[in-house]
């Protein structure tokens, strides 16, 4: 199998893995036009359903490498999203401690 070992873990960075992705979309695009010319070659029968059975393994593999990135990208984006919000209520907590001792009673 001749699929590309393209690491997972450099697509921490939304930038990164959105080229990690293109680069990936492009060898798809070559396994595919490999494919088709398999089904058109000159190859018996049984060459060419291995030659078919190689490509679309490289293929689901391929897939499954963009599935992880695209996964990864997700968990990215909710944690950052989760940190931002917590940063939030602690500076409007903060904010409401500092007032509240700002703030004369009267009785």
């Amino acid at each position: 199998m001749q699929v590309n070992s393209i690491s997972t873990s450099t697509a921490s960075s939304s930038a990164g893995s959105a080229g990690l992705i293109a680069q990936l979309q492009e060898q798809l695009k070559e396994l595919t036009q490999q494919l088709k010319d398999v089904a058109t070659s000159s190859l018996d029968a049984k060459a060419k359903q291995q030659q078919e059975q190689l490509l679309l393994a490289e293929i689901a593999a391929i897939q499954a490498q963009i599935a992880a990135i695209q996964s990864q990208r997700q968990q990215d984006q909710l944690s950052k999203a989760s940190a931002s919000q917590s940063n939030v209520k602690r500076t409007q907590a903060a904010s409401n401690q500092a007032l509240g001792s700002q703030v004369d009673e009267y009785i």
